[in-house]
């Protein structure tokens, strides 16, 4: 998934190329395990910074 909110061109067309990378349901697999591991603990964003989210 690219990652929107660059500011350098170069840095919008890697992540612009990004979106044809597929992966093997092997590679899927490894990933999905190794995030499955990382906790998610607290909030992304403060409340005062929620207000800008999907507004």
């Amino acid at each position: 998934m690219p990652i929107p909110g660059t500011k350098r061109l170069r840095y919008l067309e890697e992540n612009a190329g990004a979106a044809s990378i597929t992966l093997t349901d092997d590679e899927q697999q490894q990933l999905e395990a190794a995030t499955a591991r990382l906790p998610v603990i607290g909030e992304r964003y403060t409340p005062e910074g929620m207000k800008g989210v999907n507004s």
